[in-house]
């Protein structure tokens, strides 16, 4: 058998298996009694309302991920990729407009597999646990903006990438390199002001205590703000959050409207705090190099692996191209996609905890962030004991009982 279609199979395989094996270990993990840190926030009703909630999410997530696999199974040896290759090569488009279609069309084909789960999850899993606000008007339309942005942009950067492969040879990787973190830069750039409210209304904090408070806190860590906004997040979620857009003069915060409603003004001070802690411990410059770097480390071995013809054999193509080898490659890389990722969420749970213990340190209050973190897990009904394989593979943040315990350190 092809060796290349052996690695991309069993590296899919492994991913799902993987997946599959974390949701049950983690739905047998689940802890029957709330832990002694969250007894002031879970009642007995809302602690077993969450273990549901964890338990149906991990029960979806197994569903959607087998579906998925199941697609990308079917495509490879159902012999689509070369189908599809040969029906377009039939219109006589040239290069670069058919692989936009080729691309196009294989991601529609998992758009639409996808879809479904979307809306049972919105509709049927979010609703059942109170969470859903998202009307089918707002779900109709967020999607479609989601489809002419991505159409929009991701088209004319997979055009720039499918051009330089095709026009310049042995530097292509460099030239995709530059053009993807072009592209990067200035989407971060743009997104605050011009796409971002496309999907939400960003209304500027008014004056009174918490603005005061907010401004005071950047004003003393010296972390400069080009405005505080109040997103409707509740037009979506009952879900809270906050998070930081832009960088440099162009920094802005944005609260979701459902954390002012559910925190008092020294918790909101504290999540500010927090984020303020991952720019001043250089976690966002440190994110930035490392994913410029990691994306010309993936120019640069697709430049190798793209134009191999046991690659193209695996998938039977009867032609080879720039954007069918692109795909392949994508799908070749799965292993070193789950390594890095692994490292990338270890690296991310440490700058949490790191951001944490900023916070604490430059409030003086520690407690305040403890509140925070407890009143969003309670209202988020967050899973207080994931499985460790769970937390290895897919936690970003490290579970919300740890970072509690560590916090709770610093209280004098």
């Amino acid at each position: 058998m092809n060796a290349f279609l052996v690695v991309i199979l069993a590296s899919l395989a492994l991913s799902w298996l993987l997946g599959v094996l974390s949701n049950i270990l983690g739905s047998r993990h689940l802890s029957p009694e709330v832990p002694a840190e969250f007894i002031d926030v879970y009642d007995a009703e809302t602690y077993a309302k969450s273990q549901r909630y964890a338990r149906a999410s991990m029960r979806f997530s197994t569903l959607a991920d087998t579906a998925g696999t199941v697609l990308t199974f079917a495509l490879i040896l159902g012999g689509v990729f070369n189908w599809l290759d040969v029906w377009l090569r039939t219109m006589e488009w040239g290069q670069i407009p058919t692989g936009l279609a080729y691309i196009g069309l294989l991601s529609l084909a998992s758009y639409a597999v996808s879809l479904p789960f979307e809306i049972y999850q919105t509709f049927v899993l979010e609703n059942r646990f109170g969470f859903n606000t998202t009307t089918v008007k707002t779900f109709v339309t967020d999607r479609i903006k989601g489809l002419v942005l991505n159409t929009l942009l991701g088209g004319g950067l997979l055009a720039g990438i499918l051009y330089f492969f095709d026009k310049t040879g042995q530097s292509a990787w460099l030239w995709c390199w530059g053009l993807a973190t072009a592209f990067t830069l200035g989407l971060t750039y743009v997104a605050p002001t011009w796409i971002l409210p496309l999907f939400n209304k960003f209304t500027p904090l008014e004056e009174g205590e918490l603005r005061t408070a907010l401004v005071e806190y950047a004003r003393k860590t010296q972390f400069e703000l080009s405005g505080i906004f109040v997103m409707d997040g509740s037009k979506r979620s009952t879900k809270g959050n906050a998070f930081f857009t832009g960088f440099g003069k162009r920094r802005r915060i944005a609260l979701f409207d459902t954390l002012i409603d559910d925190q008092d003004t020294s918790e909101i001070v504290a999540v500010l705090a927090h984020e303020v802690g991952h720019a001043k411990r250089g976690h966002i410059r440190k994110r930035l190099a490392v994913g410029i770097l990691k994306t010309g480390v993936v120019f640069y071995l697709m430049s190798i692996f793209m134009h191999s013809p046991g690659l193209f054999a695996a998938f039977g193509m009867e032609n080879m191209s720039n954007y069918a080898g692109l795909v392949f490659f994508v799908l070749l890389y799965t292993p070193v996609s789950l390594v890095l990722s692994v490292l990338a969420n270890r690296v991310s749970r440490k700058h949490e905890f790191e951001a944490d213990a900023y916070a604490a340190e430059t409030t003086g209050d520690p407690g305040a962030m403890i509140s925070a973190l407890k009143k969003l897990s309670a209202s988020n009904l967050s899973n207080l004991t994931p499985h460790p394989l769970t937390v290895w593979l897919d936690y970003g943040h490290p579970p919300v009982l740890e970072r509690v315990r560590a916090l709770s350190k610093q209280v004098k």
